[in-house]
């Protein structure tokens, strides 16, 4: 009797770590990989004094990034994305186009997705969509050389620069495809419209629409 209660329980047992492995309710996913932000910079002007025109860009950073994931239902998941802090280079732009780099910032963006899994829950492959809000703190932004020459300061006197950190919402498009008993890929692509204002210590200011574009490939484990 006994044995045979066992060989009744070995189809619940199975089914049960099943569910374990598939995307449903109550799952856990963790991650680890790499990611790149890639702002999409439309500079306004350096306000006077400065020569007309005189804008900046912002180059892409690539960091080590990872993220958490918690199935709410089946379809349903909130995803909080983490990431050790980019640090960008500024260089000129428009007038002073070719003057090189004239800072630098480190950014880190705090984000909260709310996302839609598409496909069954035990499927390998489910594509999904994202919404959410992300605040970008920009920090430890410092000027060159370079910056203070064409903003008229001194080497005793050097011109420094602050970014404003912002709030703004954010829209994401991804897949994970399952590799081995609960390790999957993942994959996405995230944008955030973000402007924001640099700040120099000559008191001038530059308004910029930073629109930054994101892409992230990790594995990660769910339980």
């Amino acid at each position: 009797m006994k044995n045979t209660a066992k060989l009744l329980l070995i189809p619940a047992l199975l089914a049960s770590a099943a569910a374990a492995q598939a995307q449903s309710a109550g799952t856990w996913m963790v991650r680890g990989g790499g990611t790149t932000i890639k702002p999409n910079v439309s500079s306004g002007d350096l306000t006077a004094p400065s020569l007309v025109g005189t804008k900046a860009s912002i180059d892409s950073s690539s960091r080590f990034s990872g993220g958490i994931t918690y199935m709410v239902d089946t379809n349903f998941s909130i995803d909080v994305p983490l990431a050790v802090p980019f640090q960008h280079d500024i260089s000129g732009d428009g007038a002073i186009l070719g003057a090189g780099k004239i800072g630098d910032v480190k950014a880190l963006p705090a984000t909260v997705l709310a996302q839609w899994r598409f496909m069954e829950p035990a499927s390998a492959f489910r594509p999904y969509v994202g919404v959410g809000i992300t605040y970008a703190a920009f920090y430890g932004a410092r000027s060159t050389s370079t910056l203070t020459a064409v903003t008229g300061g001194t080497p005793s006197n050097p011109t420094t620069l602050s970014i404003e950190s912002k709030w703004a919402a954010s829209v994401q498009l991804g897949a994970s495809l399952d590799i081995g008993k609960n390790w999957f890929l993942d994959a996405n692509y995230t944008y955030t419209p973000l402007s924001t204002r640099t700040t120099l210590s000559s008191g001038q200011t530059l308004d910029a629409k930073i629109d930054p574009s994101s892409f992230s490939l990790a594995v990660g484990f769910k339980f």
